[in-house]
Parts: structure tokens; sequence; C-alpha cells
């Protein structure tokens, strides 16, 4: 190939502002990349100019990404380009370049040859021995936490003897167990992914032979989605560079949504500091959206203080005005989404054109039931069913076990949650001896004693009396205030308040939803004397998580959380829950977040490429108690010219929803039925027992017709229409 079909094939396809980032003279360079611009094509034909044009060695060249999908989707691409193979080029991902620097350097790095990698799950296996080791009780010490605790400290370039000596008991015991953690990793020639990083820098840190190798040999590095780079990765990439490398940086400040794994957006302003001579590119042009939801966007991220600032354009149509729409209830929400899914369908769109995106793994759950309901295909991108969901089946087990102590599954799964003691050991001896006395588990642990599993025994005791304990005291609750003891008497609640991650502030989400499901389920089933709610409750779980999640390659409904959606688009985007507290959630705001909840709500509107619909309600159910919402402020900060207003349709009632919701034949909210008495959702009332209240709901027609109205001082409740006396609030 000629330089001049080199250069054609490498700048042929490209915007100005692309071109001028791949074919840019050899110096520091930070491209800002805003969504759907083209960041990765920038970046692998800058790779490739540079060994084609610039006739550098590929050995010369150091490449890295966030993820092995998109490593394998730039090697594919050069040797497109190249046209000759690549193997010689060093491009992965920062653990995978770490990976292959300390095989190469192992005796330096103080590792053996054969050393071997801890996944996430070994990782955690090592720290439950460790904490047995130690005497400390899983129950106080959670696994989850410790090891989240190891790999942040690491992550900050921190070792166990770099931590300060403290008189604080917590602080102290967390650096003795990290202490032991390295102790026994060295010894046994394990690393995990942290220390893979971690490892790798100390390495060119310190080994001032190595560290000069490799600053002749990377003449330049690629570095894609800069913004995520944690504090470690930054100094790692400066240490490599030095002051002879070249840094061509590409990220987008606007879509930096990770803080809570480390990542630093500064990293980028702290480049452009720190290296005076480096050029800011930008690229503002999107392929992806239409100019009315870039339009939103650009409204909205231009809210934030200390971007290094772009602003995105198409040479699109305007295309469609955002549709906002605001539901009476969080079902009311759903079935919107729904039948707007359904229309799509109708006018001929696949069911995978559209995505519902929600800011919290919880808010899944009515949406998957009004998915259900209606039968259309949908797969939770990244995640699992809400009643797959770990913390979900903990605590169905202790439902089913206070239903049915014979109940071994749920009696196995209850042992373990929360963790109580009762190891694998001792549960293999519990299943011999009921096996052997034809008995359940249950059984066999009520006639237990010291001498047979020895301090076992006691644990077995004292789980034997708290079921009890909880049976008796829940006996005439109802079904929602019966899984909230469950949930708070088992020790599930304290257990999950421990972790302080997010992971651990989903599960927590996920009890509360949880709580919201029973709670909800109860209306349909109080005059039911033929089942009772716990079981009929039970029933429908086992049945919604045996209902089979579509595949990857069938077409249905994509469910996703925004931080699951990035990198992602699709055609019809719902962007769910926009409620104050919600979205932006409470804990970014106290925490003073904001900015970041801003950006991720960026990310959230250029996800679509043709029709954007932003939903709110006027209450949803939040820790089993219905409760008005405020629409979010990003609503407000978004230019209102881009966006219309989608009002309630009335129509035509189909069966009661499970949980008594509103049921539509088509796109709208419902209204009541002729014979509710004059009353419509939303509407005030007045109760001469419970005071002021709002219509949120209705459930059947006629002299059975019921309402729901969340009064101000006691909450939620449904009447019988027929004896409610309501009125008209003044």
């Amino acid at each position: 190939m000629t330089p001049d079909d080199a250069r054609t094939l490498l700048l042929g396809a490209l915007n100005p502002a692309q071109q001028s980032a791949v074919s840019a003279p050899q110096a520091h360079r930070l491209v800002l990349a805003g969504a759907g611009s083209g960041k990765t094509r920038v970046l692998t034909h800058r790779l490739a100019w540079l060994v084609a044009i610039e006739r550098l060695s590929p050995q010369s060249v150091l490449a890295v990404t966030f993820t092995n999908k998109a490593a394998a989707e730039m090697r594919g691409r050069l040797e497109q380009l190249l046209r000759v193979p690549v193997s010689a080029l060093w491009v992965g991902t920062f653990h995978g370049i770490a990976h292959r620097m300390l095989r190469l350097h192992y005796k330096d790095a103080g590792l053996p040859q054969n050393f071997q990698i801890l996944d996430a799950d070994d990782q955690l296996r090592l720290v439950k021995r460790l904490l047995k080791n130690l005497d400390l009780p899983d129950d106080q010490w959670p696994p989850r936490a410790v090891a989240g605790f190891i790999n942040a400290r690491k992550e900050d370039g921190q070792r166990a003897g770099n931590l300060p000596e403290t008189a604080d008991f917590v602080a102290h015991t967390y650096r003795r167990i990290y202490q032991a953690y390295e102790a026994q990793c060295n010894q046994n020639g394990l690393v995990d992914f942290a220390e893979l990083l971690l490892r790798a820098y100390e390495l060119c840190r310190d080994n001032a032979d190595i560290q000069a190798h490799y600053r002749r040999r990377f003449r330049h590095i690629l570095v894609d989605e800069f913004q995520d780079t944690n504090h470690l990765q930054y100094q790692w990439l400066r240490t490599l560079a030095g002051d002879t490398g070249i840094l061509f940086a590409v990220g987008d400040d606007d879509q930096s949504i990770y803080s809570w794994r480390g990542a630093r957006v500064e990293h980028m302003l702290q480049l452009t500091r720190e290296l005076p001579q480096c050029d800011v590119v930008r690229l503002e042009q999107n392929y992806r959206s239409t100019a009315t939801i870039l339009g939103a966007a650009n409204s909205l991220i231009a809210r934030n203080q200390g971007r290094l600032g772009k602003e995105l354009w198409t040479a699109g149509n305007d295309g469609e005005l955002i549709q906002r729409f605001e539901a009476f209830t969080d079902l009311d929400e759903a079935e919107f989404v729904v039948h707007r899914i359904r229309d799509g369908m109708n006018s001929g769109r696949p069911l995978s054109h559209h995505a519902i995106l929600y800011r919290t793994s919880a808010q899944s759950r009515v949406m998957e039931e009004a998915l259900i309901r209606a039968g259309t295909q949908y797969r939770i991108y990244g995640g699992l069913r809400f009643f797959e969901r770990a913390e979900i089946k903990d605590v169905l087990a202790w439902l089913r076990l206070l239903h049915n102590r014979d109940d071994d599954v749920s009696f196995e799964r209850a042992v373990g949650a929360p963790p109580r003691g009762i190891g694998a050991t001792s549960l293999d001896k519990l299943r011999r001896a009921a096996h052997d006395g034809g008995i359940s588990l249950w059984q066999a642990a009520t006639q237990a004693t010291p001498a047979t599993l020895g301090r076992t025994a006691k644990a077995l005791g004292e789980l034997i009396a708290l079921v009890d304990q909880i049976a008796g005291k829940t006996k005439h609750e109802t079904l929602g205030a019966l899984t909230e003891t469950v949930i708070r008497d088992s020790g599930l609640r304290a257990h999950f308040d421990k972790d302080r991650s997010e992971q651990g502030e989903g599960r927590r989400e996920n009890l509360d939803e949880l709580i919201n499901a029973t709670r909800g389920f109860e209306p349909l089933l109080s005059d039911d004397t033929e089942i009772d709610p716990l079981t009929a409750f039970l029933t429908h779980a086992a049945l919604e998580a045996g209902e089979r999640q579509s595949g990857p390659g069938e077409d249905c409904v994509q469910l996703m959380t925004l931080h699951a959606a990035k990198g992602l688009e699709f055609p019809v985007v719902f962007l769910v829950g926009l409620e104050q507290g919600l979205f932006p959630s409470q804990r970014t705001i106290d925490e003073g977040h904001l900015e970041e909840e801003r950006r991720l709500c960026y990310v959230g509107i250029t996800r679509a490429r043709e029709q954007l619909y932003l939903t709110h309600s006027g209450s949803r159910r939040i820790h089993g108690v219905q409760q008005s919402c405020v629409p979010s402020q990003f609503l407000r900060e978004i230019d209102p010219s881009f966006v219309a207003e989608t009002r309630p349709r009335a129509g035509v009632l189909h069966a009661p929803a499970m949980r008594g919701g509103p049921q539509l034949l088509r796109g709208g909210a419902a209204v009541m039925p002729d014979a509710a008495h004059g009353l419509h959702i939303g509407m005030r009332v007045s109760h001469s027992k419970f005071g002021e209240g709002t219509v949120l709901n209705f459930d059947g027609e006629g002299p059975g017709a019921r309402v729901e109205v969340n009064f101000k001082r006691d909450g939620a409740k449904w009447l019988m229409l027929a004896y409610a006396k309501l009125h008209p609030a003044g």
C-alpha cells in the first residue's frame, strides 16, 4: 500500500475533527470525544496512522482499553487497516497489559514464575478463610466488604504497611486483615485483579532498569475511556510515559459516572495541567441521535461546572420531540411504557429497538411485571431478573421455611442467610442424619446435640428458636408486615447494611422493593378465602422466577440500569423514574455528587437514536408505603423547546392488575369507572376518619369497587367505595 493509499484509507471516511486527531503531529493530545462521535474509530485510526504513515514500529506503541471486547475490536480493525497481523502490538486492558508485564518480569516483581490469578469468587473464598483463621465472624466482617476494602486500598496504591496505625478498632482490624491477606497471597503465589495493576505499577516505579526499558520501547501510549481511570491507573500511565513518552488520551468528561469504583474525572483536567503542551481536540459531531435529543442533552449537561466543554451536534434531522409523561403511580408508569412498546411493535418496530433505563436495579420489578402481564419478551441486560437476585432468594427462603419447616432447600439457604457459623461440614453431617432417619433437615436440626454436631448444635438451636419466634409474632400480620419482619429479624437487613458499597446499596433497595411487592400484593387477595396470601405470593414469585428470560439473540425489550447502558444505543429509549430523591438519588444529593448524577442522566439521554421518553410518577411505593413524588430537577434543567408533554388518555380497563394497579387498553393513564361515584385518580378527597388524601388507584366495578387513597396522616389505604363516604377535599 502506497502512502497516499494509506492516507486515503485512514482519513477518507473521517470528518474534519476526526482527521485532525488522527493525523496530528507526534505530541501529547487529549481527545474530548462526545457520545456517538466515533471515538473508537479515531483511536484505532490514530494507531494505524502511527504505524503506516509515521513509520513507527508496532512494538513502540501501547494501546490500553477498559474491556477485553474493546481490545479485541481494536485488534480486528487494525488488521483490516494495516493488512498485516498485529500480534506484535501491545493492545489490551489495564489488567491484561499488567499481567503480560508481570509474566515477563516475575522475578523483579517478587513473584513465582507460575503465579496464579485470583478471580472475584476465589478472592472472596480466600477472605472467608482468613476471617475464620482470625476468629472474625462473617456477620460482623462481611467478606464482600472486606474484599472491597482491600481492592480499594490497592487501587489507591496503598499496601497494608502504608496504612497508619490507629487506635480505632475497625480501622485497626481492617489493617490486620489486609496484612494477613497479603501474607497469604505472597506465600501461595496468588495475585488478585487489583494486585496485577499495583504490582505492575510498583515494578515500573521502583526498578530503574525496567522503567527505562519500557520508556524507550513505548514511544506512544494510547488510552481509551480516559475519564474512567482511577488513581493507580493514572499514576501507572504517567510512570510509563515519563518525560519522553507521548500520551494520546481519548475520553468524555461528561460521561464520567464511575466515581463509586474509583474513577476520577479530574484526571482529564490534571493531564492538561501536568502536560502544558497537551493539545485538546473536540469531537462534537454525533452520528447516533437526532438534533432534538442532542439539544436536550447539551442543555442539561451545561449545568455542570468545571467541564472542559463541548457541544454535540448532528448533520441529521431534528427528529421527534422528546415525550415527557407524568403517571399517577409507578404502576401506571409501567403500563404506559409497555403500551408504547406494544404500539411500536404493532407499527413494525422490533422489540429489541426498545430499552427501558432506570437508576436502580430495584425499579425493574414493576416494569418486569407489566411486561409479563402483557406477554412481552424482555431481557435484563447485565443482570438478573428481580426474583432471581440472591438477596431476594434469601428472603423467599425464610418465607418458605416459615410456611413449611420441612422444606429442605429453603432450610439450607436460610442457614447461611445471613451467615451464622453453620459451616459446610456441619451441614453435611446434618444431611446424613436426615437421610439416615428419613426426616427433614429441620427435624434433624431439632435433634442435634453437642455430642453429634459440637458447637454447631447451639447455632442450630438458636436458628430454630428464631424461626419459631418470627412465626409467633407474625401470626396475624399482613403479608407486607410479615416480609418486613422477616427481613429485619432474620438479620438480613443488618447484614446488608454493613456493606456500604454501591452493590450493597442496590441489595438494600431490592429488599425494600420486595416489601413493596408484598404490600402491593395484598389488595387482590384481601377477600380471597381459598388461598392464604403467603402461599399465593410464594407461588407468584416462583412462577415469575421460572419465566424464561429472553436470550441475547432473541427479539426482546432491553431493561438495564443507567450504568449498564453506557456504550450502548437504541432507537427508542424510556428513561423512567425521573423523580427527586430517586434520580437524582438522595444519597448523591446528600454527598454532594449531583454533577455525576447529571452526567448519568446525560448518558441515558444520549443512548436514544430516534425517540426518547422521560417518565415519572406522582406517587411511588417506597419502603412499602405509597408516597407522593416530586419531578426530578433534571426535567426542569432540560430546555423545554425540545420536550412535549404526553397527557394521560382515558382507556378501556383490562382485568385488574395483580396488585390492584390500573390497566389500559392503549397508552395513557386509567380513569375511574362510571360507578366510582365521580372520583378520579389524582383527586383530593376527604374521609371522616383518615382525613385528607389523594386518590391513587382503583380495582373492580359495581358494588365491589375499591379505591386506593394516599392519606396525609395514615399513608395509602384501600377502601370499599360503597362504604368509604369520600368527599372532594375543600
